[in-house]
């Protein structure tokens, strides 16, 4: 039978997602084999496994951590908002259905017996399941409905540990608040607490956490440090995409903040370079002069184009292209950059067409059948020579199925001989369906390099370790950062291993 262990928050992004990755690498690293469970993700960030199955970046994250392959009952439900109070509902990988956000409790009966099955089914062959809440775990309006917090613990039998963010201000009180408004049988789960986030010298603030422990009569474990370490987050409400003095860079790349950005993850491997400034834009004056213009993936890509019309950015990319900007889209961004995108069967919304940049000879229907597969293939374009033939993988989420005409250039061929990506005559605009293609060590090298050379940059490569070793290396220091400063011992006697 496996251990299990849960986190549960005080609020929403209070850092469970970063420390229970902390976790999964601490134990990995202690002979163990773990494995990540979320019952419930809310996020547009999403993955695709090996299977085709669709499933919430913070486990992918987490199963990298303890260097086990990918599973979608690791997160069993994904609800991804999709605008017009739609929420698609993606179940074991695969949709289920798009439901009006007011109908969930209708849905909610039949998701809880989902994950319950799930995760017995599942986690038998495991040492050791680490459990993420979401969001709160003490929101009384929404008790009933419970499938992804305490109603998880007491599924999964899991002593838990709440986690308080102190940068936020408030923390004795959200804790003490939190606590108190649990059931009885829920407060005696809770067996300690990690105060998150904290900056300063730890030894003044130990007499504050016995104060805190005498309140509430919980074992205090003890204070994470606010570090800056490079640890995926888990949606768009993050730091990483929160625009930080970053002058060093040589490349200017700025990437378009849509209102329904997906998959922003997609630039993390771009972000870790000494050779990148990347920069997040939401309003066309901001936007620049940048090296590279990215348009990222949407859940709701006419929605998303719409907005971009009605705030200038539209007309400002439109200006950077007639000046030979390099463009980049990706996926829904990719979409954006063709003639039109026609959704008669409502798939996003009410919305049935609308007409793109025309950057692109391309033409996007939407059909009912969603997308979701990893793939492989290569780049096939002649002109620029330092990428041509280089391989690429990534992987796919998309409705459209783009029409690709006589005036678009292939960009990137899949194996299977399917054009997952062209681009303009010039070769200044592209696009491909490929989510996670700057994961590619080589293609994101010579792809910087061509940047480089097109700005007479100078190339100075100073990091060559791949991004998965890359992860690797930060998911070990912050397990180190974890075992300086919380009371591991006492977790491992919590969890009784």
């Amino acid at each position: 039978m496996s251990k299990s262990i849960m986190l549960l928050g005080t609020a929403s992004s209070v850092g469970k997602s970063t420390i229970a990755t902390a976790f999964c690498r601490y134990f990995k690293n202690k002979g163990l084999k773990v494995a990540p469970f979320k019952a419930l993700n809310i996020s547009l960030n999403s993955y695709v496994t090996e299977e085709g199955l669709e499933m919430g970046r913070a486990q992918v994250v987490q199963a990298e951590a303890c260097e086990i392959k990918l599973k979608a009952w690791m997160n069993p439900i994904l609800l991804k908002p999709s605008g017009n109070i739609k929420t698609q509902v993606i179940v074991n990988g695969k949709v289920k259905c798009d439901m009006d956000s007011y109908k969930y409790k209708d849905l909610n009966v039949e998701l809880k017996d989902i994950i319950k099955e799930t995760f017995n089914n599942s986690s038998k062959s495991y040492d050791l399941i680490m459990l993420e809440g979401s969001g709160s775990c003490a929101e009384i309006n929404l008790k009933d409905t419970d499938i992804a917090n305490m109603s998880m613990a007491k599924i999964s039998e899991s002593p838990v540990i709440l986690i308080a963010d102190i940068d936020r201000g408030g923390v004795f009180a959200s804790v003490v608040g939190t606590i108190m408004l649990l059931d009885e049988d829920e407060r005696k789960r809770i067996k300690g607490v990690i105060i998150n986030k904290f900056r300063g010298n730890v030894e003044y603030f130990k007499s504050a956490m016995k104060q805190l422990e005498d309140i509430i009569k919980i074992p205090v474990l003890g204070a994470m440090p606010y570090f800056d370490l490079d640890i995926e987050d888990e949606d768009s409400v993050t730091e990483r995409i929160k625009n930080k003095d970053n002058n060093s860079g040589k490349l200017d790349i700025a990437v378009v903040r849509l209102p329904y950005m997906s998959n922003f993850t997609d630039f993390n491997s771009l972000g870790r370079l000494n050779q990148v400034s990347l920069r997040y834009v939401e309003s066309a004056k901001d936007i620049g002069n940048p090296d590279l213009l990215i348009i990222p993936g949407s859940k709701n890509t006419i929605e998303d184009l719409r907005a971009i019309k009605k705030n200038g950015i539209f007309n400002k990319i439109m200006e950077l292209e007639k000046s030979g900007t390099l463009i980049l889209g990706i996926c829904g961004g990719y979409q954006m950059l063709g003639n039109i995108i026609e959704d008669d069967l409502g798939v996003e919304g009410y919305i049935t067409s609308e007409t793109g940049f025309g950057f692109l000879d391309i033409c996007t229907r939407f059909n009912k059948t969603k997308i979701t597969k990893q793939s492989e293939g290569k780049v096939v374009l002649d002109k620029i020579s330092l990428i041509k033939d280089i391989k690429v993988f990534g992987y796919e989420i998309h409705n459209g199925i783009s029409n690709v005409n006589k005036n678009a250039i292939p960009f990137i061929k899949l194996n299977n001989g399917e054009i997952a990506g062209v681009t303009n005559k010039d070769s200044t605009v592209f696009g491909t369906y490929l989510h996670g293609i700057f994961d590619n060590g080589e293609f994101l090298n010579y792809f910087i390099k061509y940047l480089l050379e097109l700005n007479n940059m100078e190339d100075i490569i100073e990091d060559t370790t791949s991004y998965d070793e890359y992860k690797l290396k930060q998911f070990d220091e912050l397990s180190k950062i974890l075992e300086n400063n919380i009371d591991m011992k006492m977790v491992e006697k919590i969890i009784n291993i």
